[in-house]
């Protein structure tokens, strides 16, 4: 391993954490591991890069110095992101199982007990047969998960860069708030969401935010997609900042004119939601009990919404195609992981099907504290209402009185609108 302390956290984090792995190994009485999911190489190694899609992994033995299989271009990055010494790079040319397993041979492990992330999105079953049968005298043994138990619970120092995540978030949502309007496309809003979080310090994230309005919200994970917001529409957000590849997310409801009763009750049982998570997480509670609690507020109302997916889902490291960490663990039923301090969840307790043709919601993103849990948001959960006026009004408006132009939220409107 090479010394350095230019890497996303401290060097003797990276040694804490191989050494842990390598008693997760002995466990499994292994002799090495082949770590191939981005997510895990960059937790063991800080090593990043958008290149994934050519197959790269990271060999971890048990007791031996760890090498990288990369893609020739991609070596760079191990050079100049992380503490490894030692790589073996294929040209574009080149086979890079056949690499793999030629590096295997050379450094005495091709005769071991193997283990492979079986499950790895980046380790195709075209990639597993060829391994299969041109590693013949080792044994292959499937260890997927053995790094994400190192990473469902985060450390002190990657609860703070999560914090560094947040601001980004709560920065793209606050531009995208203020950026919707009726007569604006919904291309506007994602623009000035991602500018946002961009000057914020927040980097690429795995996934672009999410903006629908209007019938649009009904559609699952849609993007922006160039539709104009019409007056007395509301938007529909989710914004997931990153920094150094960890993320926070969030959702909020804009509302243009007036706040309707039945919007106005989605609103109030979404807060209800998140209050309970607030009061009732702990460590010691299980997922499924924590999904229970938030499905029975969402499921009891008379406004025709639904809770159509799990309650939350770990969050952070993450690249495209998604920001999420459901893989290690979910808020659904029927799990029983048992929260423990140092968990991160994104809690979604949105609610599909308003009056039957409205999606809307307000989430929020915690860690799980040795008590109870945190957020690492301040912004108001409140569904934002904007007085129902469209760009051209706004810019006669802003000539005559530019405080007219501001678009206030309006609470004890929300409330009349309701009682």
């Amino acid at each position: 391993m090479r010394h350095r302390d230019d890497m996303t956290f401290p060097f003797e984090e990276y040694e804490r954490r191989l050494r842990e792995l390598r008693e997760r190994i002995a466990e499994r009485h292994m002799d090495a591991v082949v770590i191939s999911d981005p997510e895990n190489i960059m937790y063991l190694t800080d090593y990043q890069t958008t290149g994934y899609s050519f197959f790269q992994a990271l060999v971890v033995p048990l007791e031996d110095e760890p090498f990288m299989i990369t893609r020739k271009l991609e070596e760079s990055n191990v050079i100049h992101r992380t503490w490894l010494d030692i790589t073996r790079p294929y040209p574009d040319t080149g086979d890079a199982i056949q690499m793999l397993v030629d590096a295997l041979r050379e450094f005495g492990l091709d005769k071991k007990r193997i283990g492979y992330e079986r499950n790895s999105y980046f380790f195709p079953a075209y990639h597993q047969d060829c391994i299969h049968t041109t590693l013949t005298d080792g044994k292959l043994l499937d260890c997927f998960g053995i790094v994400e138990e190192g990473r469902v619970c985060k450390s002190p120092m990657e609860i703070a860069l999560m914090q560094n995540a947040a601001r980004a978030t709560e920065a793209g949502m606050q531009a995208g708030i203020d950026a919707v309007q009726a007569d604006v496309t919904e291309n506007e809003i994602g623009a000035a969401i991602s500018a946002a979080m961009f000057r914020a310090g927040g980097e690429p994230p795995a996934v672009m935010p999410y903006v629908t309005s209007g019938p649009r919200t009904m559609i699952g994970h849609a993007t922006w997609e160039g539709r104009i917001v019409q007056p007395n529409e509301h938007v529909f957000l989710e914004v997931g900042g990153c920094y150094r590849r960890y993320h926070t997310a969030m959702m909020r409801t804009i509302v243009l004119g007036a706040l309707s009763p039945s919007m106005y009750k989605a609103q109030e049982i979404m807060k209800m939601a998140l209050d309970a998570v607030h009061k009732n997480f702990q460590p010691g509670m299980t997922v499924s009990d924590a999904d229970n609690m938030i499905r029975n507020i969402i499921t009891k109302n008379d406004i025709g919404a639904r809770l159509v997916t799990r309650s939350g889902y770990s969050i952070g490291i993450a690249f495209p195609p998604s920001w999420d960490e459901g893989y290690i663990v979910s808020l659904k039923q029927g799990e029983s992981t048992v929260l423990k301090p140092g968990m991160t969840f994104h809690i979604i307790p949105w609610m599909w099907g308003v009056d039957g043709d409205k999606t809307c919601g307000i989430s929020d993103t915690i860690h799980i504290t040795e008590d109870g849990c945190e957020s690492f948001f301040t912004m108001d959960r409140d569904f934002v209402v904007k007085a129902d006026q469209g760009k051209q009004k706004l810019i006669s408006l802003d000539k005559g009185n530019k405080n007219e132009t501001k678009a206030d939220k309006q609470p004890q409107q929300a409330q009349k609108s309701a009682s």
